[in-house]
Parts: C-alpha cells; sequence; structure tokens
C-alpha cells in the first residue's frame, strides 16, 4: 500500500485536473451538490483519522469543530459586510478551530480511553449551547448567508465550491500522508500502541499528542469554513448534527484507521452509498445505513478495507 511521492503528487495533479474537467462536461449541479457533500466528509474523515486513528484518541466532539468552522465564516462575513473572499474564511475557520483544538487538547488528553472520548462530547455539548444563545448568530433559530454573486469562471457557485473542496481534501489528505511518513508520525503510532512504553522511550507524547489535536482541529475547520455558502442556511442542530460526527468516525473505521488511504477509501465507500440511498429510498435511512456498516467492520473486519487488503497481500505473498 506504498505510493511514492511523485506518484501520489501525479495522481493529485490528475484529481484536481479532473475536477476541472467535470466543471465543463457536467451540466447537472446535483451532481456538484453530491461530489461536495462525498468530499467534505473526506475532509472531515482523514481529520479525525490523525487523532483518532494515527493516535489512538476516539474523539466524538469532531461536529464540534466542524460547527465552529462554519460559524467562523458566518460570523466574518457578516461583521465584514459580506466583502471578505472564500480563501480568508476558510484560513481564519483553520486558525480559530487549530487554538481550539490545542487548548481542548491540553485540558483534555491527560485523560485517556473512554474517558477523553466522554470529555470531547461534552466540549461539543458546550460549544452547542454557546452558539444557541448566541443572539448575533442568530441563536438556535439559525443564520442565513448570501451567496456570492462571483464564481470566477464556473458556471455556477456550486462548481467553485466543489473545487474548492476537492483542493482542501486533496491538500488533507497530503498533509495527512506526510504525516504518516514523518518522525511525528511514527512518534504518534507509539502512542496508539503503548503510550506508557512509548513515554519510556522518550517520545515527548503529550507534545506530539497536541500537534495532532492541533491539525485535527485545523482540518475540521477547513471543512466546517464553506458549509454555510453550500447550504445558505445554518442552525445549531444541523452545524452539530449527530449524523456529522457519526459519519467522520466511520468512515476511517470502515476504510482503514491505521493508513492514511483508509479514510479516503471509507469516505468514497460511504458518501458514495449514501448518495444512492438519498436518491433512490431515503435519506433517513442514511444514519441507519452507516451504524450497520460500522458495525459489521468494528465486528468482522476491525482493521477496515485497508486491512483487509494487506492481508490478502501478505498471504499472496507469503511461501
Amino acid at each position: 500500500m506504498k505510493l511514492r511521492p511523485s506518484a501520489f503528487w501525479v495522481c493529485a495533479a490528475a484529481v484536481l485536473a479532473g475536477g476541472l474537467a467535470l466543471t465543463e462536461v457536467l451540466n447537472n449541479d446535483y451532481y456538484f451538490n453530491a461530489l461536495y457533500v462525498i468530499l467534505q466528509g473526506m475532509l472531515m474523515a482523514v481529520a479525525w483519522n490523525i487523532l483518532g486513528g494515527f493516535t489512538g484518541y476516539v474523539n466524538f466532539g469532531s461536529a464540534a469543530f466542524f460547527a465552529v468552522g462554519a460559524y467562523t465564516s458566518i460570523f466574518l462575513d457578516k461583521y465584514f459586510g459580506h466583502v471578505l473572499p472564500l480563501p480568508v474564511l476558510i484560513a481564519a475557520a483553520a486558525a480559530v478551530c487549530a487554538l481550539i483544538g490545542l487548548a481542548v487538547g491540553y485540558l483534555s488528553l491527560r485523560l485517556k480511553g473512554v474517558y477523553f472520548s466522554i470529555a470531547t462530547l461534552a466540549m461539543a455539548i458546550v460549544f452547542a449551547t454557546l452558539i444557541s444563545n448566541w443572539r448575533y448568530m442568530g441563536g438556535a433559530r439559525g443564520a442565513y448567508i448570501l451567496t456570492p454573486d462571483k464564481h470566477l469562471w464556473f458556471h455556477s457557485y456550486i462548481q467553485m465550491l466543489f473545487m474548492a473542496m476537492l483542493l482542501l481534501t486533496v491538500a488533507a489528505v497530503a498533509i495527512s500522508r506526510s504525516l504518516v511518513a514523518s518522525r511525528l508520525g511514527r512518534g504518534l503510532a507509539a502512542i496508539r500502541d503503548d503510550e506508557v512504553a512509548a513515554e519510556c522511550a522518550g517520545v515527548p507524547t503529550l507534545r506530539l499528542k497536541l500537534v495532532s489535536t492541533t491539525v485535527m482541529g485545523a482540518l475540521m475547520g477547513v471543512a466546517g469554513a464553506p458549509y454555510p455558502f453550500f447550504v445558505t442556511f445554518v442552525d445549531p442542530s444541523s452545524a452539530f448534527s449527530l449524523f456529522v460526527a457519526v459519519n467522520a468516525i466511520a468512515m476511517p473505521m470502515i476504510g482503514g484507521t491505521a493508513h492514511w488511504l483508509g479514510p479516503v477509501i471509507g469516505a468514497l465507500l460511504v458518501g458514495g452509498a449514501q448518495q444512492v440511498i438519498t436518491v433512490t429510498v431515503s435519506s433517513e435511512l442514511n444514519i441507519l445505513f452507516v451504524g450497520l456498516m460500522l458495525v459489521i467492520f468494528v465486528s468482522v473486519a476491525p482493521q477496515g478495507i485497508v486491512g483487509l487488503a494487506q492481508k490478502f497481500w501478505a498471504r499472496r505473498r507469503a511461501p
């Protein structure tokens, strides 16, 4: 499952070129809506996996970082009179969520196992309560955001959002892949396998975990920043929804958490199936589908699809 850096960047360039070609070939904006949702889930899965997969700290508060990123965009857009471009909003959301990730990590990373997971869930509830009572942002009633009229050379604004999300997702995957291959990634893997042994061996466990939560928070904020322009209306129940949190956990778990490619495969499988179910059956079955898939893979293949593939190739190569 190794991919050389040159091959990876060739694949990344091919993906971006294919996305640009789609904007010229497809005339139906529904496809770009569906692809945007899949890419958003992929970006969140990659972000979650940096802490939950590489480090072994299961985070139930991923929806909070996503929602904070979305509300950061809404606040700045409203405060500055709808003049800030989308890249500035994305960068601001990444910075805010990175700082929150650093602060939350400093307070909660001394906890382990289920206690850490409960702490992150409580953090999400706290942020949801604060935003629900923030009148400037609409409170529990939610907030509207105007979609800009300008969309560069694209035929519609959703096409531009699709390309922006595609670029952000490719960048997130590149960060994840580089992290795994680095000394930092090896330190995170040591923490995941045995944190006590890693600390005894001289690994700065707290420092590495703080880096992990910071990067995770930043990427979650990046995923949430364009969301208000995609839906044009955001309220706390949708931004902090269970569906967002479950998807961010299920996609890497199904694809495989120990490899950078796992969240990508899981997002393509789960996100694509959800879009098909939404069109052919009902959108209400999405959470049921994700739950069933998650139970099956945790029970039968806890290493995910990538783990199954690695075992298969290992058996093929064995004498």
